[in-house]
């Protein structure tokens, strides 16, 4: 499939799954509408993680040059930041769908994998008051290392294809969560 053929797809797909979702109702309850559509962010986010572009910056870059002609109501960087990370339950809800448009919840074998989300420095945890009473002391066996922070759980079926996540301090293990 060619990357044409790939980001027409990934739209017309968002945009069918995003209008069924929204039926209806306002994603938003105030301040102007964004010029670039919901579906026209949600698709250049997904097609730039595909090709490998980690960050808004990368991704707004990308399209900015490559593909401004497909996307003319591109906006500032800051304003498609501030649009995409607006929609991540959204985007979690159109994840879910594809979900189970490939099968995924119905296939017999899960993993779980459980990664450090830490909040700050070990040295400097005792001080730190971001998320106190939700972060927690954690040990990564991979990285030989205690943290403070969160574990993020990762749930994904036989072929790869995730399933489910959620966040836990770091003192609770992957099997418990």
């Amino acid at each position: 499939m060619s990357q044409q053929d790939f980001i027409i797809w990934v739209f017309c797909w968002v945009d069918e799954n995003l209008a069924e979702l929204q039926q209806g109702t306002r994603f938003r309850s105030r301040g102007f509408p964004p010029k670039l559509s919901d579906a026209e962010a949600i698709t250049m986010e997904v097609v730039g993680e595909f090709l490998g572009f980690s960050t808004d910056k990368g991704i707004w870059t990308y399209f900015n040059s490559h593909w401004r002609e497909w996307f003319p109501r591109l906006g500032s960087r800051a304003n498609f930041a501030k649009q995409i990370s607006n929609l991540w339950f959204v985007k979690q809800q159109l994840q879910e769908e594809l979900v189970i448009l490939l099968g995924a919840f119905d296939r017999p074998v899960h993993i779980i994998d459980g990664f450090p989300l830490p909040v700050c420095l070990f040295k400097r945890a005792k001080g730190c008051a971001r998320f106190k009473g939700q972060a927690d002391y954690g040990f990564c066996a991979a990285k030989s290392e205690t943290y403070y922070g969160f574990k993020g759980h990762l749930l994904v079926d036989e072929i790869g294809i995730v399933t489910g996540f959620t966040l836990t301090p770091a003192s609770v293990r992957s099997s418990l969560s």
